[in-house]
C-alpha cells in the first residue's frame, strides 16, 4: 500500500510557517495519493517515475519567508532523445503540457531535445534554421501551454549555413506568447576523449557561438544561459552573475562515465560559487546504439542543497525558486563584495 515518506510534510495538509522551509522546494509532484495514482496511469504521459529528494535544512537564520505556494515553480524535463525528431517532439509535448497542469511557469528541456544522431553527417542532414518548422511547433507548444520554454540546445543551421556547412548548439528561450526572447550558442564545444566513454568531437559538427547572453527577466527570476560543458569553466557562470543572473541553466547530455564522477559536483560548485540557482536539465538512457546519456536532471538552490531530482529515465521534476532566500543568502555571505581583482585579476568580465 502507498505511504508518504516518513518525516516529509504532506504538500496538501494544512501548514502554517512550516510550508516556507526547505521542504517546500522539493522535487516531487504536488497531488494527493489518489491524484498521484491516476496521474501515474494516464496513458500516454511518460514522467512514470517520480523521485522524493528530502533537502537538507537552510540555516535557521536563512529560512524562507514566503508561504511556497507563493513561489515560482519550475519543471526539469529529462528525455531520451533519439534520430526521430518528431517523436523526441511528441515526447517533450507531454512533459510540457504535463508541467503546464501542474502550474510551472517555466520548463526546461535538456540539450539535444531536438533530436541525437548517429553522426556528423546525420546531425547536419537533421538540423534547421531557427525559423524551420521544429521551432515554429514550440513556438505554438509554448502559446497554448502558457508558459515559458528554455529549450536546451537546438542544432541550429545559422545565417553562415552555407559558408561553413556546420551548425551552432544553441539555446532558445520562448516565452508564454511563443516568441523567441534570447538565443545563446555554445561557446565551449566538447571536444574530449574519456576512457570508457569513447571520444567526443563537437567541432566536427558544429561551431563555437561568438559571445554569451545576458540574463534575461522571466517569471521565475533572471536566467543566464548556458549548455552542458560550459559548466565547466567558472569563468561564465561568474560573468553571469556579476551581470545579474538568479538562475544559471545548464541543459546537458553528460556520458556515463563523466555523469557520476562530475555532475552533480560541478553543479553544485556553480550554485555555491555564484549563489544562484542552478537548473540542470538532461538527456538520458540509451540514444542508439552508439551513445547513452547519464540522465539525474536537478535543481541545485544557491546553498548548494540539490533541492530537486529525476529519477531514472523519462520524466520531470519540479521546484520553487525562491529569490527572498537567494537574496538573504547573499547579504549574509558577500563574497561577491570580499573579491580581491588586485591580487589575482578579474576571472571574468561583466557583461554589458
Amino acid at each position: 500500500m502507498w505511504d508518504w515518506p516518513k518525516g516529509l510534510q504532506k504538500p496538501w495538509a494544512p501548514t502554517s510557517r512550516m510550508d516556507s522551509g526547505p521542504r517546500a522546494r522539493l522535487g516531487f509532484i504536488t497531488r494527493p495519493p489518489h491524484q498521484l495514482l491516476s496521474l501515474l496511469l494516464c496513458p500516454g504521459l511518460r514522467i512514470l517515475r517520480l523521485s522524493v529528494h528530502c533537502a537538507q535544512p537552510r540555516p535557521r537564520a536563512m529560512a524562507s519567508s514566503s508561504s511556497s505556494w507563493e513561489l515560482p515553480l519550475v519543471a526539469v524535463c529529462q528525455v531520451t532523445s533519439t534520430p526521430d525528431k518528431q517523436q523526441n517532439f511528441k515526447t517533450c509535448a507531454e512533459l510540457v503540457q504535463e508541467a503546464a497542469r501542474l502550474g510551472a511557469c517555466l520548463a526546461f528541456l535538456p540539450e539535444a531535445f531536438d533530436f541525437i544522431a548517429r553522426d556528423p553527417a546525420e546531425t547536419l542532414r537533421l538540423s534547421e534554421p531557427l525559423g524551420g518548422n521544429l521551432l515554429g511547433e514550440y513556438t505554438q507548444l509554448a502559446r497554448e501551454c502558457g508558459l515559458w520554454l528554455s529549450l536546451g540546445g537546438f542544432h541550429e543551421r545559422g545565417q553562415d549555413w552555407e559558408h561553413t556547412q556546420k551548425i551552432y548548439n544553441c539555446h532558445v528561450l520562448l516565452n508564454s506568447k511563443g516568441s523567441v526572447v534570447a538565443t545563446y550558442r555554445k561557446t565551449h564545444l566538447c571536444d574530449v576523449e574519456i576512457p570508457g566513454q569513447g571520444p567526443m568531437r563537437e567541432s566536427n559538427s558544429t561551431m563555437p557561438g561568438p559571445s554569451l547572453e545576458s540574463p534575461v527577466d522571466t517569471p521565475a527570476g533572471k536566467i543566464g544561459l548556458a549548455v552542458c560543458y560550459d559548466m565547466r569553466f567558472p569563468e561564465l557562470s561568474l560573468a553571469l552573475a556579476q551581470a545579474g543572473a538568479e538562475i544559471l541553466t545548464y541543459p546537458s547530455a553528460f556520458g556515463s562515465v563523466t555523469g557520476p564522477a562530475h555532475w552533480e559536483v560541478l553543479l553544485r560548485a556553480r550554485a555555491i560559487e555564484t549563489q544562484c540557482y542552478v537548473v540542470a536539465a538532461a538527456q538520458c538512457g540509451r540514444h542508439h546504439e552508439k551513445r547513452a546519456s547519464y540522465g539525474h536532471s536537478m535543481v541545485v538552490d544557491p546553498w548548494g542543497t540539490v533541492v530537486a531530482r529525476c529519477s531514472e529515465g523519462p520524466g520531470l521534476c519540479l521546484a520553487r525558486i525562491d529569490l527572498s532566500y537567494l537574496r538573504q543568502l547573499r547579504q549574509h555571505l558577500p563574497v561577491f563584495q570580499h573579491r580581491r581583482p588586485d591580487l589575482y585579476g578579474n576571472l571574468s568580465h561583466p557583461l554589458s
